[in-house]
């Protein structure tokens, strides 16, 4: 169906089903009178009517629907569910995939009646095929993974033919008949390149989409390469399944941390007064990897660390930060506070951005040196943006967004850094201290508060200290699940929550495009940077641009560990 000849003949369907209903009614009341009309013809329109809005929602690609349903319990649901993992002999579904199914097994959370199927190219034998994906297992008894490895099957197929999607259907179609004989809920989870995308949901949409319960498509990033890239994919996924199926996965979304964002927000009335550009002066959002490309180099030369990782994780970080609080917690609700957000931030520039590129430094190789990259690479390995919010909560306080590889140490985290005090009872007091809320998403999650205290004893000398709520001092953590397990469960539950929609990322790409498209012609000069270094020079200058103050006297130190 062509998307946009679809739209505007659903619209005016809808508008001839307003005017059939209207004299419609007008003739049942007369009718009815007379007691010659049937209730059928009314529930057949009512249905008709229905369909044409669920249509029109599905061209228009997800944006202004009505709220999904409550999330499931897939263990109430009596019809089998098959998972189906496309790519099931590469790395993701070996690393990722198989484990985190198999987690959810192993704690009692998966369908009752549930046949997990790999499919890829390769011809791999059942031994092979259960030996590799076993490989990652982490929890659990010798006879959980006994049991979980006897629903595990596999099939080899091409992803461009309908021969290996038949026999595909044919095996998931026996196992279903195995379980249940009131009908199958299917799961694709599609762990596979991007450049396939549509041609494998073709295939799935067209020859194996289940008639009697729910079909959901998993999606991995990247979601196109700029926004146009980005706006076609959209347009052929959207004209092969609903909205509403697809479920394009962040992990990032399904950390513990992420999480904690929104309670932390929302559940303490504490933070929501100082929670602006009022009192706080920028937000600092860090990615920073103690490793290299380590071999990959080539993959990750298509893409550089702005689309790798902050058009998306950080970005997701970026709006539950920034939002306004949401009418509920139903995902429709949240999705829609991200999406106001995105529209407000304006589209990165090139002189609020700085790029590097790391080089070897000992033992440790540089990014040229990867025999996968070419040798006149430009690609950035290492960049800072600052991102500027035109609404009442945010204007005047601008986000950075910092990202790099093979830096000093490996975290993740938001730091908010609140403005000085107009005026200051203590003289003596360093004037680069200022008081931070500081998320530390990984590896160490933990919350801190970071604030003047007066040290123990007869003097009035000062001490920089926190408020420390490190996860592991307070929380049992033993086996705390995947980001990945987390979000897997949430698909089985029809809970679109932790899963990026259609207009939010579009209008993610709307910020980045323009920059990215600059960087490509080589408009910005990259910086070079040893391999364990903690920023480039420019970054510094950057970030004191943006009124952020580094205060060297003070370091968080994991409590946990010993000093």
């Amino acid at each position: 169906i062509n998307a946009e000849y679809g739209l505007l003949e659903v619209e005016r369907k809808l508008q001839k089903q307003k005017e059939k209903t209207s004299s419609f009614s007008f003739v049942f009341l007369l009718l009815l009178c007379t007691q010659a009309i049937t209730m059928s013809s009314l529930e057949e329109l009512k249905k008709e009517n229905e369909e044409l809005k669920q249509e029109l929602a599905r061209l228009k690609g997800g944006g202004g629907r009505e709220k999904g349903p409550e999330p499931e319990n897939p263990q109430d649901d009596n019809r089998a569910v098959t998972i189906v993992v496309l790519g099931a002999s590469g790395d993701l579904a070996k690393k990722k995939t198989f484990p985190c199914i198999y987690s959810l097994y192993a704690r009692g959370l998966l369908p009752k009646k549930v046949t997990v199927i790999g499919y890829a190219r390769s011809q791999l034998s059942h031994e092979d095929y259960i030996k590799q994906i076993s490989s990652n297992f982490k929890i659990g008894t010798a006879e959980q993974k006994k049991e979980f490895l006897n629903l595990c099957h596999y099939v080899s197929g091409p992803y461009d033919k309908d021969e290996g999607y038949n026999s595909l259907l044919e095996f998931a179609e026996k196992k279903e008949k195995e379980h249940s004989s009131e009908g199958a809920n299917r799961m694709f989870y599609m762990a596979i390149p991007p450049n396939i995308f549509v041609d494998v949901t073709t295939h799935l949409s067209r020859q194996l989409e289940s008639k009697t319960g729910w079909n959901r498509f998993v999606i991995e990033k990247p979601f196109g390469h700029d926004l146009e890239s980005s706006k076609i994919l959209g347009r052929q996924l959207s004209s092969l399944v609903n909205e509403d199926q697809l479920y394009r996965i962040d992990h990032y979304l399904g950390k513990e941390m992420v999480q904690a964002l929104l309670n932390l927000r929302f559940a303490n009335s504490v933070f929501e007064p100082l929670w602006s550009s009022h009192h706080i002066s920028n937000v600092l959002i860090t990615f920073k990897e103690d490793f290299g490309t380590q071999g990959r180099g080539g993959y990750f030369d298509q893409f550089g660390i702005i689309r790798d990782v902050m058009q998306n994780h950080m970005m997701q970080i970026f709006a539950l930060v920034a939002m306004e609080p949401p009418v509920t917690l139903n995902a429709e609700d949240i999705r829609d506070e991200k999406v106001k957000l995105l529209r407000s931030v304006q589209p990165a520039t090139l002189e609020d951005t700085t790029i590097g590129q790391y080089t070897g430094k000992g033992n440790e190789p540089g990014y040229l040196d990867d025999k996968t990259v070419p040798k006149d690479s430009k690609t950035p390995t290492y960049a800072t943006t600052l991102f500027h919010i035109k609404n009442k909560r945010w204007n005047g306080c601008p986000f950075i967004l910092k990202a790099g590889k093979a830096l000093n140490e490996k975290k993740i985290e938001v730091r908010i850094q609140f403005k000085a005090s107009p005026f200051n009872l203590y003289q003596d007091l360093d004037p680069t201290i200022r008081n931070e809320l500081v998320l530390r998403v990984g590896p160490e999650e933990a919350i801190y508060l970071k604030m003047v205290t007066k040290k123990p004893g007869l003097t009035n000398e000062y001490e920089v200290s926190e408020l420390d709520l490190t996860y592991k001092n307070r929380f049992e953590l033993k086996n705390i699940p995947d980001a990945y397990e987390r979000l897997i469960l949430d698909v089985l539950r029809g809970d679109h929550n932790l899963f990026v929609r259609n207009d939010e990322l579009l209008e993610a790409w709307r910020i980045f495009t323009p920059l990215l498209h600059a960087i490509d012609k080589g408009a910005l000069d990259v910086e070079k940077y040893e391999f364990g270094a903690r920023s480039t020079p420019k970054t510094d200058e950057l970030l004191k641009k943006a009124g952020f103050v580094r205060h060297s006297g003070y370091t968080w130190k994991d409590p946990s560990k010993k000093q």
